[in-house]
């Protein structure tokens, strides 16, 4: 499972219906969201580019690659940016 991070408390992370930026929103997970369903995910760095590329660089992969997560929140599934979102565990 995940839960919501870096989002701010008056904001909500975008639930969209393909992983782009641009694709239409279907949903908001608020920001404090746990229990949030990890169905995989895409893009992001590889384990090499994580251990040997500087910060700097990292930050330009990312950038040019994207994470983006395919999730199930509260009966909706969709993608939201892998950026947003940090292991969590879910007690419901």
């Amino acid at each position: 499972f995940f839960q919501v991070t870096g989002v701010a408390a008056t904001d909500t992370l975008n639930l969209r219906q393909a992983p782009d930026p641009q694709a239409a929103k279907i949903g908001e997970i608020p920001p404090d969201g746990t229990c949030i369903r990890n169905l995989g995910c895409r893009g992001g760095l590889t384990f090499e580019e994580f251990t040997e590329l500087s910060k700097s660089d990292q930050e330009k992969r990312l950038k040019e690659n994207p994470r983006w997560c395919r999730v199930e929140y509260r009966g909706m599934t969709g993608w939201v940016a892998g950026r947003f979102l940090q292991e969590g565990a879910c007690s419901e």
